[in-house]
């Protein structure tokens, strides 16, 4: 029996890749949350500068760097207010062997993530 990941499931996913890069970056976490639907994702500080940070997973046929202007730039409206810079970080997330599939828990998965793209 397959099982499909859920959308909680494949949200920590494209989280923790995000998180992986910001790392590795050196980003310092300053808060970090991983629920659905509570933004921004990672609120970290790097060179002395606070930076939001919104994740989301994506699924075939969505662009992974597509972004909902709207939302993101009440995001970027509140970042302003504490002097921060606000960044969108999609992760497009499929089944490894046919990434129009969805993911399957225990099988490979194919990743489509550019990195962040900041909001100005």
């Amino acid at each position: 029996m397959t099982t499909l990941l859920t959308e909680q499931e494949l949200h920590n996913l494209a989280m923790n890749t995000v998180g992986k890069q910001l790392e590795a970056d050196g980003f310092e976490f300053l808060g970090v949350n991983s629920k659905l639907k509570r933004d921004p994702q990672f609120v970290a500080l790097k060179n002395k500068k606070l930076h939001f940070v919104i994740v989301r997973a994506v699924h075939y046929p969505k662009d992974a760097n597509v972004y909902d202007p709207v939302f993101m730039q009440t995001i970027k409206e509140h970042a302003d207010k504490f002097e921060a810079k606000t960044y969108y970080a999609g992760v497009g997330l499929g089944h490894g062997t046919d990434y129009a599939k969805p993911v399957v828990k225990n099988e490979d998965y194919t990743m489509v993530y550019n990195g962040l793209q900041e909001i100005t």
